[in-house]
C-alpha cells in the first residue's frame, strides 16, 4: 500500500517549468488522502491562467500513478495566485495581490485594447479581476468595457460596476463624453491617488491598470504609490513607435518596475477573402526591441476590423468564441506566467 511519503516523493520530480522548482517545495500540492490502491490530492497551480497548466497536471498524474501500489489517481486542480506585493497588513489596495501596468510610449497604439482583453481573459481563467482607468485625458474603458451608468459611491468610495466579470474603475464615470479634461501634473497625480484609495476594489488577484501614454506624471505617480508587479509595454511595429516603447520601458526600469515584456499590436492584417498576410506598418519591431533590451517578446496581436467593431459596442473581443480572442488569451497566460515568476522571486528574498 502506498503512503503519502511515498506520494510526495513522487510529486516532488515535478517541476514548475517557469519557476523551475518542483511542486510540492513550492506548496502546489495539498489534501493527499490515501484509501487502499486510490490517491486523491490537489493541484494549486500559481495562478488560473497557468501557461503550462496541462503539463503540469499531466506530469502530476504521471507521477502519482507510478508509484508502486497505486492503481487510481484523483487528482483536483485549482489555483493559489502568487502576490507580487505584501498587502496582509493593510494599507492601500488591501486585497489586491498583482499590479499589472499596460502602458506605452506613444498614442495609438491600441493600449486600451490590450489592457480591457487582458483584465477580461484573466478573469474568464477564475482569476479576480479590476482594470483602472489611470488614461485621465482620455478615459475609453468605460466605453469599451459597455459600461455606462455612474457608479455608486459609499460614503466617499466608489463602488465599482463589474463588466464581463472585471470590476471597472474610471475618471470616464464622472465626465460626459466631449467634456476634455485640461490638468496639470499635480491634478493628474492626486486622481490617480484617489483612483487607487478611494475604489472599492476588494479581494483581487490581478489588478491591470491602463496608464496614459508616454512617461508622465500617471505612469510615474502608479510606479511610486503602489508595488507594481510588473509593466506590459506596448507597441506596433513601425521604428516610429517601437522607439517610443523604448524609452518607455527604460524608465520603469529606472524605477525598478519589472518588466513582463513586450507586446506587439496591429502586428499584420489577414485579407478575409484570399487570406493574404499583409504587414501595415512592418514587420518584427515589437520582437527587435524586446531581444535589444532584453525583455520577454509576449507575442503579436493582428490588426482585425473585428476586435475594433467588439470595443466600439463596449463587448471585448475576448467575450466571445472566435479566433479574435485566441492572441489575447495566449497573451494573458503568458503574462500570468511572468508575473508568477515576478512573484516567486519576491518571495526568495
Amino acid at each position: 500500500m502506498p503512503t503519502e511519503k511515498d506520494v510526495l516523493a513522487a510529486l516532488s520530480t515535478v517541476s514548475d517549468p517557469e519557476l523551475g522548482r518542483d511542486i510540492v517545495s513550492l506548496h502546489m500540492v495539498e489534501g493527499v488522502a490515501i484509501e487502499g490502491e486510490t490517491v486523491s490530492f490537489t493541484l494549486n497551480l500559481t495562478t488560473p491562467a497557468c501557461p503550462l497548466r496541462d503539463r503540469i497536471e499531466q506530469g502530476a498524474r504521471a507521477a502519482v500513478a507510478g508509484v508502486r501500489g497505486v492503481k487510481e489517481v484523483k487528482m483536483k486542480t485549482s489555483s493559489n495566485v502568487f502576490a507580487t506585493r505584501d498587502f496582509a497588513g493593510g494599507g492601500m489596495l488591501q486585497g489586491v495581490k498583482n499590479i499589472i501596468a499596460v502602458a506605452s510610449g506613444k498614442g495609438g497604439v491600441g493600449k486600451s485594447t490590450i489592457a480591457v482583453n487582458l483584465a477580461v481573459a484573466l478573469a474568464q481563467s477564475g482569476a479576480k479581476v479590476g482594470i483602472l482607468d489611470a488614461d485621465i485625458y482620455g478615459p475609453n474603458i468605460p466605453l469599451m468595457m459597455g459600461v455606462r451608468e455612474t457608479p455608486e459611491v459609499k460614503d466617499s468610495v466608489i463602488v465599482p460596476p463589474v463588466a464581463h466579470g472585471v470590476r471597472v474603475a474610471s475618471l470616464g464615470f464622472f465626465y460626459g463624453d466631449e467634456k476634455a479634461v485640461i490638468w496639470r501634473g499635480p491634478m493628474v497625480a492626486g486622481a490617480v491617488r484617489q483612483l487607487l484609495t478611494q475604489v472599492q476594489w476588494g479581494e483581487l488577484d490581478y489588478l491591470v491598470v491602463d496608464l496614459p501614454p508616454g512617461t508622465g506624471d500617471a505612469s510615474l505617480t502608479l510606479a511610486q504609490t503602489v508595488p507594481l508587479g510588473g509593466v506590459v509595454i506596448v507597441s506596433t511595429p513601425q521604428v516610429s513607435a517601437t522607439s517610443i516603447a523604448a524609452k518607455a520601458l527604460a524608465m520603469f526600469r529606472r524605477l525598478n518596475v519589472p518588466i513582463l515584456g513586450v507586446v506587439e499590436n496591429m502586428s499584420y492584417f489577414v485579407c478575409p477573402h484570399c487570406g493574404e498576410k499583409t504587414y501595415v506598418f512592418s514587420q518584427g519591431g515589437g520582437a527587435k526591441i524586446a531581444k535589444d533590451l532584453n525583455v520577454d517578446f509576449l507575442g503579436e496581436i493582428p490588426l482585425d476590423v473585428q476586435v475594433r467593431e467588439q470595443s466600439d459596442k463596449g463587448v471585448p473581443a475576448v467575450a466571445i468564441e472566435s479566433k479574435q480572442a485566441v492572441p489575447f488569451r495566449e497573451l494573458a497566460f503568458r503574462v500570468a506566467g511572468m508575473v508568477s515568476i515576478v512573484a516567486y522571486a519576491r518571495m526568495k528574498k
